[in-house]
């Protein structure tokens, strides 16, 4: 018989804590912001953080100093608003309000699987138009002359959540000089012929969304009236890159063409734009 009362009891292992060790918890720095300044939240999907991520690292930064070092470059005018606000309708366009006919894979790219009610476009259902790339306005005109001048709001996170989807318009500001160049590209716009009522537009020209198409002026392009269609556009992906690299436009020949709208008898939509695959091309 063996005698283990003298022996020393086993005792457990001591678990070792993760992280840094810290010598005085007390003294360590603490950061307070300046009196005044807010802290901003925002609700991100896993995908569009990894996004944001992969261009912090680029710049040797938090994501948090990332989206601060824009709003600086804003209030000392480095970045200017109206190239911001051409990157922020790239990244609504993103959310789709008009769906995009393919999913997206992690680097905001289309992949080779149709979306989720998006299959009637490539059953051959609808026709084809080209996509603008502008400012969606809307003009009221009476008796061949333009009596209001409305541009589009979409709802704010707040209204989404309580369930306001679709956007609306607004009155423009014909003495604001955020709409300067809408008020400039209805007036450059010959809507003689054009029927009393309310009319949708995109508004394109030199000083709107980088003028993709090479306009020399202003105008606006009604939807109900000028609907430029394609008579032929395939239907797969690879025949669509292919073809969205050399598509010319039909409103400015000698420009590739946005993207294109597909519209089915029933009013759904359904887009595709060149940007969406990898590369671009400028001209034809």
């Amino acid at each position: 018989m063996i005698d283990n009362e003298h022996e020393p009891a086993e005792t457990e292992p001591e678990k070792r804590k993760r992280g840094r060790p810290r010598k005085d918890s007390e003294q360590l720095a603490r950061w307070v912001p300046p009196e005044g300044w807010v802290r901003v939240v925002a609700w991100l999907s896993p995908e569009e953080r990894r996004a944001l991520k992969r261009v912090a690292v680029d710049a040797d930064t938090s994501v948090a100093e990332l989206i601060r070092a824009l709003a600086t470059g804003l209030t000392h005018g480095v970045i200017g608003a109206d190239e911001l606000l051409h990157q922020v309708k790239k990244g609504v366009d993103v959310m789709d309000k008009i769906p995009t006919i393919f999913d997206r894979g992690s680097d905001f790219k289309v992949v080779n699987r149709v979306r989720n009610g998006c299959e009637w476009v490539f059953a051959g259902e609808g026709s084809a138009t080209e996509k603008i790339d502008g400012t969606n306005i809307r003009l009221t005109v009476r008796s061949g002359h333009v009596v209001r001048v409305e541009k589009r709001r979409n709802p704010s996170k707040v209204q989404k959540q309580q369930g306001i989807i679709d956007g609306w318009y607004v009155d423009a500001d014909e003495f604001g000089s955020e709409d300067k160049w809408i008020f400039d590209a209805a007036k450059s716009t010959d809507i003689s012929g054009w029927p009393d009522g309310e009319h949708s537009c995109e508004a394109v020209g030199p000083n709107i969304q980088g003028n993709p198409l090479g306009l020399e002026k202003h105008l606006c392009v009604p939807f109900n009236l000028i609907i430029p269609r394609y008579d032929e556009i395939p239907r797969s992906y690879e025949s669509l890159k292919d073809t969205l690299t050399r598509l010319e436009s039909l409103y400015s020949p000698g420009h590739v063409a946005e993207g294109i709208v597909f519209h089915h008898p029933d009013g759904r939509r359904a887009k595709i734009k060149r940007k969406d695959f990898n590369g671009k091309r400028d001209h034809v």
